[in-house]
């Protein structure tokens, strides 16, 4: 999970140099990004045939793919905006939007913790985001966009998971992902990729898979009450990734929001444990 969250970090730097630094459309940054790592894939979807797309749900298949491309858009787009550290934070909102969303559209019984850790977690987003504060920019939002979209897409999932093979799950979004991407960049302008910017898309396309394995590997290998506190560990290794390349740090208060962002989730986590533990 360490080693996942090392990728990802590494990732979000090469996604944000090419975007805000060479001025790489956020579109078709994404589209390249992850049609190389389809690429990549493709040794997993010829194991698993396309047979394995039978299903009875292609609507629910079809908006949850269609909500996870669009979170990659948004968070794409979000790291040409914004410093890693900031997008990181926020889009750790994501199992807050996880909690209303159950409630809502589920029927889960949300408890007062939840409801609290919610609260608390948005609170911290707020005091980064600073929305009262003369140098807001409403770009800053796309990270928290990106989360919500995300959000959704993993409550279609768990919705899925009830019906459906894992197998199923994986080869509809390894479909789907890329063409869903290249109509959303071909709309605005699909650009062609040569020498560094090149480079950089096929390390990000090979860091998607790596941290994406690597994961799975993580999950294979322990229960996932112990793996998950793990994944909080990307705010650190964001922050020090971005504060390494590009100098980007949070300031003052601005820690404040990203640990309350982090408590929650780590609360959150814990509460899952406990609750786990009574039922067994």
């Amino acid at each position: 999970m360490v080693l996942a969250g090392i990728a990802f970090a590494l990732l979000n730097v090469a996604t944000q140099w090419l975007a805000m630094t060479l001025a790489f459309p956020p579109a078709s940054a994404a589209f390249w990004q992850y049609g190389f790592a389809m690429v990549l894939s493709l040794p997993l979807l010829f194991r698993l045939g396309l047979r394995a797309m039978r299903t009875r749900y292609p609507g629910r298949h079809l908006l949850r793919v269609l909500l996870a491309a669009l979170g990659v858009q948004t968070w794409v787009a979000g790291l040409a905006s914004v410093p890693i550290w900031q997008a990181i934070a926020l889009v750790m909102t994501s199992p807050f939007f996880i909690i209303i969303g159950a409630r809502l559209f589920l029927g889960e019984t949300v408890g007062i913790a939840r409801w609290a850790a919610t609260v608390v977690g948005f609170t911290g987003a707020m005091i980064i985001l600073q929305p009262w504060a003369e140098t807001f920019s409403p770009s800053a939002l796309l990270p928290i966009l990106s989360a919500l979209l995300w959000g959704g897409s993993s409550l279609l999932m768990k919705n899925l998971t009830a019906f459906e093979p894992p197998e199923t799950i994986t080869v509809w979004l390894l479909v789907l992902l890329t063409p869903i991407n290249a109509g959303l960049a071909l709309a605005s302008g699909l650009a062609a990729p040569s020498g560094l910017i090149l480079v950089l898309l096929l390390a990000a396309g090979l860091l998607t898979v790596i941290g994406q394995y690597l994961l799975t590997l993580a999950y294979n290998a322990a229960d996932a009450a112990y793996v998950q506190p793990f994944d909080d560990l990307k705010l650190p290794l964001n922050v020090f990734a971005g504060w390494l390349v590009f100098g980007y740090a949070p300031a003052g208060y601005l820690w404040l929001g990203a640990l309350l962002i982090l408590g929650a989730s780590l609360f959150l986590m814990a509460a899952e444990v406990r609750k786990e533990r009574s039922c067994a």
